[in-house]
């Protein structure tokens, strides 16, 4: 089975830092840029990780979030949060509504492969 992930970000140097990392990686990387749609393209990829913005133009991740934790299908799914928002209340709420992962803006590629793959072994 391939290891497909979403990458529901706005910001295009990191799609494309992410997208790099990953693919080079073995990953099957699709992108998504606006909160509003971005549960259709989750139901229609249903990849094995998603990672998830907090900041997103049309919805925010955390209702996204919150939207995969109730979905049939998404539910399990993993979900690492990114965010320039590093704050303790971003954090828990975050955990509270069920990511798998937090990780604060700005991170290191290694950070995020590392994170990746261990997300994806659990």
């Amino acid at each position: 089975m391939g290891k497909t992930v979403v990458l529901v970000e706005d910001e295009p140097n990191i799609i494309e830092a992410i997208s790099f990392i990953l693919s080079r990686d073995g990953w099957t990387v699709h992108t998504h840029s606006n909160g509003d749609t971005a549960m259709a393209t989750l139901e229609v990829r249903a990849p094995n990780l998603i990672l998830l913005d907090v900041m997103l133009p049309g919805r925010s991740g955390f209702d996204i979030l919150s939207d995969i934790r109730g979905h049939a299908v998404l539910a399990q799914t993993p979900v690492m949060m990114l965010t320039a928002r590093g704050q303790t209340k971003d954090r828990e709420r975050a955990m509270e509504l069920g990511a798998s992962r937090f990780m604060t803006k700005p991170f290191s590629n290694s950070e995020v492969l590392d994170a990746v793959r261990e997300l994806a072994t659990s």
